[in-house]
């Protein structure tokens, strides 16, 4: 083994001369180093909550993009699926943490049972609006970064289905098909694949996106000898008190200085089983986190790209082998792929406008948490929403959401009758 050459005296110039050959004919193999995973309680923050903001993004853009700009219950649990929430809450149980985001009525159905709705307060109306600006503004830079994408990939094609578990990462749209991709025809084009889905194909390859985030920062800093060389080394950064054997760090000083291969060029040359050949994968990688806004992304989304980027089989080990470039985060009960050198700290090093749209959704997320714990709208919002719509909820709904989270407000009158004005009058619905 490699490493164990490198402990031994008197073998400097084999292992120079097994460098030569991973940088033309590729003689040695893959050294098999792990380094042991370690937490890190900052880069954990950045996941923490990630997972409702997601969700909640969602179904302000799927309620706002409603011809009514409101939705029943059951059509919004049509894409639960989407939300990435627990299978054991209720969607209406999780709608109602956030009061101040979603206005909630109810409606008598055919049959006179009271089915609820919701539809955006004016507040989570504003808070929309901006996002739709800050997408405009920004929309060349989201293009750019779709067509990158699909120049990371071999065919430059990748299934709409993949696209869309990453559309939340990329900053895209909520109906990034109809604004980007349809708006686009000289740049897309949506094809059959083999396996009968639908997958998008870019037309068009540009040369000036086809240069690498570590390229540019290379030539920012004005190494022009290793951009000549193709020698590219990776920032490297590792949690506090993380310690690195001395093996291991020659070792990945000598991986630094090896031939750094393009995400963008054509990589069939290279031997998999080889340095010089993970070098490249953890260059894709690296790339492709920089095309996130968050500089993250779920694991699961990664392993769905290793046919379209020709990648060998378990490629994402890279990411255990490589701690000081990437952190894998265990939060939420998912895992995580973070990009170290994006964060001092806990805190993005540069914010995307989507990202500061986000933060201020997060603010108005535990704002509304809160104030409900309160009980502040128990008291002023539960005769507001009664006057204008009513509410009901069947005595199994209410027992079951009971037992999960606390009402919004009373939905019975002393009595024990339904507090509902569409009830009573059988038939008027509220309007939106």
């Amino acid at each position: 083994m490699l490493l164990w050459l490198l402990g031994r005296t008197g073998e400097s110039n084999l292992f120079f001369s097994c460098r030569l050959g991973f940088r033309y004919q590729q003689k040695c193999s893959l050294v098999n180093v792990k380094l042991k995973w370690a937490k890190d309680w900052e880069l954990d923050t950045v996941v923490s909550g990630e997972r409702d903001l997601k969700a909640v993004n969602f179904l302000i853009s799927l309620i706002a993009s409603a011809p009514r700009s409101c939705l029943p219950v059951y059509h919004l649990s049509r894409s639960r699926g989407q939300l990435g929430l627990p299978h054991d809450l209720k969607l209406s149980t999780f709608i109602r943490r956030y009061p101040n985001i979603f206005h909630e009525f109810y409606t008598p159905d055919s049959g006179g049972t009271p089915v609820p709705w919701f539809q955006l307060t004016p507040e989570a109306h504003g808070l929309q609006q901006e996002e739709l600006n800050v997408l405009q503004q920004n929309h060349t830079v989201i293009q750019n970064r779709l067509c990158k994408l699909l120049m990371l990939t071999r065919d430059r094609i990748l299934p709409l289905q993949t696209i869309d578990q990453l559309k939340w990462d990329l900053g895209l749209p909520y109906n990034y098909q109809e604004l980007l991709i349809l708006k686009s025809p000289e740049l897309f084009s949506l094809i059959r694949l083999p396996d009968d889905r639908t997958g998008v194909k870019l037309l068009l390859w540009d040369d000036h996106l086809a240069v690498s985030e570590l390229q540019k920062n290379a030539a920012l800093l004005q190494k022009e000898e290793d951009l000549k060389d193709g020698i590219l080394s990776f920032p490297v950064r590792f949690t506090r008190g993380f310690g690195l054997k001395k093996k291991c760090m020659r070792w990945l000083e000598e991986w630094q200085s090896l031939p750094y291969t393009s995400p963008y060029s054509d990589s069939s040359h290279l031997d998999p089983r080889t340095d010089v050949s993970e070098k490249r994968i953890v260059g894709v990688f690296h790339e492709l986190l920089h095309l996130t806004v968050k500089k993250k992304t779920e694991r699961k989304n990664v392993s769905n790209l290793r046919k379209p980027l020709s990648l060998p089989q378990k490629f994402t080990k890279v990411f255990e082998r490589h701690p000081g470039i990437f952190y894998i985060s265990k939060k939420s009960d998912t895992q995580n792929v973070i990009l170290r050198e994006a964060f001092e700290g806990k805190r993005l090093l540069y914010e995307h406008p989507i990202v500061q749209f986000r933060e201020k959704l997060t603010s108005m997320m535990s704002e509304g948490f809160l104030d409900r714990s309160r009980g502040n709208y128990k008291s002023s919002v539960a005769g507001d929403l009664a006057e204008d719509a009513g509410a009901a909820i069947s005595d199994d709904q209410q027992t079951s959401e009971q037992e999960t989270d606390a009402f919004m407000f009373s939905d019975y009158d002393s009595d024990g009758t339904l507090d509902d004005p569409c009830w009573k009058k059988k038939g008027k619905s509220s309007q939106c």
